[in-house]
């Protein structure tokens, strides 16, 4: 992410989004969500970088400033609650991205969040499909998108997206968090039985 520019088009790429300058200064540019106009990301240049103010879950804070020089306490607003990122190319792009999105959902209650909190009602020993988490998470119709929710899961240790299967109770093909084997490898340590890639849905899928 090199620039001004290229953070406020990906904040502007999740759902209901719109740019603002609400000080009257170019240099003050921000991303809202329309139904709260709440604002998730902050740009503006300051000692001759691109900084951007992102909204963070105060247990993660610290965890993103330990990781980077660069991820500071947010500047001119809370800073249990905001994080400042310096674009001094320190900061991996995707790292980025994922601390957008996740200002993002904290303000929004997206349907990605809506599916995190889906899948962490998935109980031990037990699955869900996709299409069981999309209804749980209040809309059947986005089965799809609980799998490209749970590909990039910001939390795999207390969301648990193993547990969640496709229709026919198979696991993913390319498991995200550990690579072939770890899904199954996962369900089998809470005493799941996979056999050949599938799980017995009529005996481990979660009845609600």
């Amino acid at each position: 992410m090199t620039g001004r520019q290229q953070a406020l088009d990906f904040g502007l790429s999740f759902p209901d989004t719109y740019q603002d300058a609400p000080f009257h200064d170019d240099n003050w540019q921000l991303v809202r969500y329309k139904c709260n106009k709440k604002a998730f990301l902050w740009t503006y240049e300051k000692n001759g970088f691109i900084n951007l103010n992102v909204k963070v879950d105060p247990d993660k804070a610290l965890f993103w400033r330990d990781m980077y020089q660069s991820v500071v306490p947010g500047y001119h607003l809370n800073k249990d609650h905001w994080n400042t990122i310096i674009l001094d190319g320190t900061v991996p792009d995707d790292d980025i991205r994922q601390m957008i999105a996740d200002s993002y959902d904290a303000i929004s209650f997206s349907p990605a969040r809506r599916i995190y909190e889906a899948v962490k009602r998935i109980p031990r020993g037990c699955v869900a499909t996709y299409g069981q988490v999309a209804r749980m998470a209040g809309d059947p119709g986005m089965a799809r998108a609980v799998g490209n929710a749970l590909h990039r899961n910001p939390d795999p240790d207390n969301i648990p997206c193993y547990r969640v299967v496709n229709s026919k109770g198979q696991l993913a093909e390319k498991f995200a968090f550990g690579g072939e084997g770890r899904q199954e490898e996962l369900l089998r340590s809470e005493g799941v039985l996979v056999t050949d890639g599938k799980v017995d849905l009529d005996r481990f899928g979660w009845k609600e």
